[in-house]
C-alpha cells in the first residue's frame, strides 16, 4: 500500500475524534490552521509524519520526518505559499482566497519500525472575510429636474454576502430609512461581492437642511458613508429689489437733512418777527401822541 493510501485510510480511522475549532482569516492575508499537538513524549520531528487535508480529502501540506514532501500534495496547493510553524504546530496558508474556506484536518503519525501509528488529529473550520469599501453616495449628473435627485450608493470588494443596505434621511425633526432593492454582483475569480442601491429623492423643494447617509450591514456590523448634505439655495434679490435696498438708506439720510434745515430756517426767522412787532407798537404809540396835532392816523400792524 502506498503512502498516499495509508494517509487516507488513517484519516478515516481518526474521523470524528475532536470537534472542529473555528478560525477566521481576512482575504489575501494569512490563515492559521491549528493542530494543537502536545508533544509530551518529546518525539523528534524526524520520527513524525504531519499532514493537513481539506474537506475534499485533498492533501494540502505534508511534513515527512521533518522535511516538506510534495508527492501527496494536491496540484492546486503545490504553487501556494504554505508554511509550517513547528513551535505552535500550526499551518500557515498565506494569501488566503475565498475558495480556501471550509473544513481542514491535521493528522500526526509516529513512524517507527511498526509503521505509521496515528497519535493525533485536529479539525478546524476556516471562514474567510473581506471588508467592503466604505459606501459612497453619488448623484446622477444627468438629472434634469431640480425637484428630485437620483442618488446611487455602492460598495465593492467585500465578502460574505451583504445583509442589508439602505439610505438614512435626517432632517431637523425626524430620521427615516429608505431601503431600495440591492443590486449584487460577484466576481467570477475573486468571488468578492459588489453591492449598490439607487433612490430618487424628491424632497429638494423643502427649505430645511437635510443629510443623507448610506448604510451597509454585513455579519451584524454596519458601515456608514460620508453624509450627503442638501442645503437649500439662498434667496437672491432681483436687480429692482437691490436698487430699492441701496436707495432706501440714502432717502432716509436726505429726509433727515431736509428736516433739520427746515427747523434751522424756522428758528432763524423768529427774532426778526419779534423786532417788527416791537417797531409797529412804537409807531402806534407815537401816532396816538401826535394824533391831536396832526389829525393823521398811522396804520398799525395787527396779529404779530
Amino acid at each position: 500500500m502506498g503512502l498516499k493510501s495509508t494517509l487516507f485510510v488513517t484519516a478515516l480511522l481518526l474521523s470524528g475524534a475532536v470537534a472542529a475549532v473555528k478560525t477566521q482569516a481576512y482575504f489575501n492575508e494569512t490563515a492559521y490552521l491549528p493542530c494543537q499537538f502536545i508533544n509530551s513524549q518529546n518525539i523528534s520531528l524526524d520520527e513524525l509524519v504531519v499532514f493537513w487535508q481539506n474537506q475534499e480529502k485533498l492533501v494540502v501540506y505534508e511534513l515527512y520526518q521533518g522535511k516538506e514532501k510534495y508527492d501527496n500534495v494536491d496540484s492546486k496547493y503545490k504553487n501556494r505559499h504554505i508554511s509550517f510553524d513547528e513551535e505552535n504546530w500550526t499551518l500557515q496558508l498565506h494569501n488566503v482566497e475565498i475558495k480556501d474556506q471550509g473544513d481542514y484536518q491535521c493528522f500526526i503519525h509516529h513512524k517507527s519500525h511498526k509503521g505509521l501509528v496515528p497519535i493525533h488529529k485536529m479539525s478546524s473550520e476556516l471562514s474567510v472575510i473581506a471588508n467592503f469599501s466604505q459606501p459612497e453616495i453619488l448623484e446622477d449628473s444627468n438629472t434634469s429636474s431640480k425637484s428630485y435627485r437620483n442618488l446611487t450608493c455602492s460598495s465593492i470588494q467585500g465578502y460574505p454576502h451583504p445583509e442589508e443596505m439602505y439610505f438614512l434621511l435626517r432632517t431637523e425633526n425626524s430620521t427615516t430609512a429608505h431601503s431600495p432593492t440591492m443590486q449584487i454582483s460577484q466576481d467570477n475569480i475573486t468571488e468578492l461581492y459588489k453591492v449598490s442601491i439607487s433612490w430618487s429623492y424628491s424632497g429638494s423643494h423643502d427649505p430645511s437642511n437635510k443629510s443623507i447617509t448610506c448604510v451597509l450591514c454585513v455579519l451584524g456590523m454596519c458601515l456608514f458613508s460620508k453624509p450627503y448634505n442638501i442645503v437649500p439655495p439662498k434667496t437672491h434679490l432681483s436687480p429692482k429689489d437691490n436698487v430699492l435696498w441701496i436707495a432706501a438708506p440714502s432717502m432716509v439720510i436726505v429726509g433727515v437733512i431736509v428736516f433739520f434745515l427746515a427747523q434751522w430756517k424756522r428758528k432763524k426767522k423768529q427774532p426778526n418777527l419779534s423786532r417788527e412787532c416791537h417797531e409797529s407798537e412804537t409807531i402806534k404809540v407815537e401816532g396816538e401822541e401826535s394824533k391831536n396835532a396832526t389829525h393823521q392816523q398811522v396804520p398799525t400792524l395787527q396779529h404779530c
